[in-house]
């Protein structure tokens, strides 16, 4: 089940709650009493990147390696603000 972030419009309030993704939003606020609680947007806990159990594991024979390390890098985007701009 994920876990909702909430704050109250009217007295800044916050607070976590662990709901079903059917179940209705929370509206009312436990410190204020109000029925002024919304949703806040926040980032997911964790991230998958690069070559790892999602991308290599239930492959069989020469599949086993879909990452490539062999493969031409991006080309750069010429800002200085990525790696690939890096000397």
């Amino acid at each position: 089940m994920p876990i909702y972030a909430y704050q109250c419009g009217s007295c800044g309030h916050e607070l976590e709650a662990l709901q079903k993704m059917a179940d209705a939003p929370l509206t009312e606020c436990p410190a204020c009493n109000q029925p002024a609680l919304s949703k806040q947007v926040t980032a997911a806990a964790f991230r998958l990147s690069g070559a790892g159990w999602y991308e290599t594991d239930f492959k069989n024979g020469s599949k086993k390696n879909v990452a490539s390390t062999d493969a031409a890098p991006s080309p750069a985007c010429g800002t200085g603000a990525c790696p690939a701009c890096q000397p």
